[in-house]
């Protein structure tokens, strides 16, 4: 009876459930900041989904995006690191040298009427890994970093 109490508090108190809801999504969470895709406008909120074994997958609320993996020919990753001075300065001025990072996957391919294009999305820190290696296993391509510190943050 005791365990079940537990199960439920847990449940309840939100360190469960969200694990739960995450293990059903399929998709990582990415925002399309710009490319040459015109079905896609940049600043896009979707989901990318690296499951499909031939096909790469970005979905939106309104378009899904196919590209096939024999068509990507280029794997980008870096960062870019802004100072966060207005929220620092508000909260603490201890924290004024504080950075966040944001973390770019690039891609480069050719179209179904073989034109080049390019996307770069915008991943979180904890999907930046699993991405770019399912990236280099599907295309068979090696993920190009922009500077040293993408190296790091990139390959772990």
């Amino acid at each position: 009876m005791a365990k079940i109490a537990w199960a439920l508090l847990a449940l309840a108190s939100g360190h469960v459930l969200p694990s739960l809801l995450e293990a059903g999504d399929a998709g990582i969470r990415a925002h399309v900041l710009g490319g040459t895709v015109a079905q896609l406008p940049g600043k896009s909120e979707g989901s990318i989904s690296l499951t499909e074994e031939d096909v790469f997958l970005f979905r939106t609320k309104k378009t899904t995006l196919r590209i096939s993996y024999q068509r990507i020919h280029t794997v980008e990753y870096g960062q870019r690191v802004s100072r966060r001075y207005m929220e620092a300065v508000l909260i603490s001025p201890i924290l004024v040298l504080s950075k966040t990072r944001k973390h770019f996957v690039t891609i480069g391919y050719s179209d179904d009427q073989g034109r080049q294009q390019a996307l770069v999305f915008r991943v979180s820190k904890k999907d930046v890994r699993p991405v770019l290696a399912a990236l280099e296993a599907r295309t068979g391509r090696k993920v190009e970093f922009q500077d040293d510190e993408a190296r790091k943050s990139g390959k772990g």
